[in-house]
């Protein structure tokens, strides 16, 4: 049954108006907080002891190191099947906010802006917004390393296997998927139905983007924190999640792929130095 827009029977009247509101609302409540416990709230809450890990070890933070797309086992085949499953069993809450966000007539495909009406113009928007939070995210990872609030990023664990570079290529756009269609797009839907402002929107969205990043220490915390705002922003500007979702994309594949290269040219940077 769809859970409809807080208020709309309270202004349809009827003695029990507000209660249904209230009642409304609190079912969103728990909706939101059953969708995040089953994906990146999960994810934010074990970053946040990965963090008090990381600060009461003897190392400094700045000496460590997280490393993304680790290798699951030590038999080829095996890790290439556990990999493939981490990345199906990633995209069931994804399917999970579809479902929910779908109403009679109208899909959730459409009501995220997930779609293929207007591809050109996504394109170049995402590979706009790719090009304004890369740059000075590539920067504000520097500068974090070099002032010891973040840890060493390696962005691919997996040894040299035929299927690296496709298992790569679909953690980016996992990654892509799960942040920006329940973070941006879910989330921010959800807040509003509730009632929330834009800037209060945006800005619960960004913090959690940045929670679930604070395994990367506080540089992580902070830039993500900075993107959340940014990719929020354009969410209510534009109401449409193919431009973030593109960006997104765009940087982790560079980001996964072009690791190697990066540690070769700045060891220091990266913890390998």
């Amino acid at each position: 049954m769809s859970v409809g827009v807080p208020g709309e029977r309270a202004r349809s009247g009827g003695p029990y108006g507000p209660e249904r509101a209230r009642a409304s609302r609190a079912r969103l409540w728990w909706e939101i907080a059953i969708v995040l416990g089953l994906s990146l709230g999960a994810s934010a809450i074990y970053s946040l002891v990965a963090i008090t890990d990381r600060l009461t070890r003897e190392e400094a933070l700045g000496s460590q190191t997280a490393t993304l797309n680790g290798s699951l086992s030590a038999r080829p085949t095996f890790d290439l099947l556990y990999q493939l499953l981490g990345i199906l069993t990633d995209l069931v809450p994804v399917a999970l906010v579809l479902f929910l966000l779908w109403l009679p007539g109208r899909s959730a495909f459409r009501r995220l802006g997930f779609d293929a009406t207007r591809p050109a113009r996504d394109l170049g928007s995402g590979l706009l917004l790719a090009a304004v939070i890369g740059i000075p995210g590539l920067a504000l990872y520097v500068v974090a390393r070099l002032t010891g609030i973040g840890v060493g990023i390696s962005t691919s664990g997996l040894d040299a296997y035929w299927w690296t570079i496709p298992v790569l290529v679909l953690s980016a756009l996992r990654a892509a998927l799960t942040e920006e269609l329940i973070v941006a797009g879910y989330l921010m839907t959800r807040l509003r139905e509730i009632g929330w402002g834009p800037w209060p929107t945006i800005m619960a969205s960004a913090v959690l983007r940045g929670t679930y990043h604070l395994y990367q220490g506080f540089g992580g915390f902070i830039g993500n924190v900075a993107m959340g705002v940014v990719f929020g922003w354009m969410y209510q500007r534009w109401g449409r999640t193919t431009p973030l979702i593109v960006a997104h994309f765009i940087l982790d594949l560079v980001s996964f792929l072009g690791y190697p290269l990066a540690v070769a040219w700045w060891p220091a940077f990266f913890g390998t130095g």
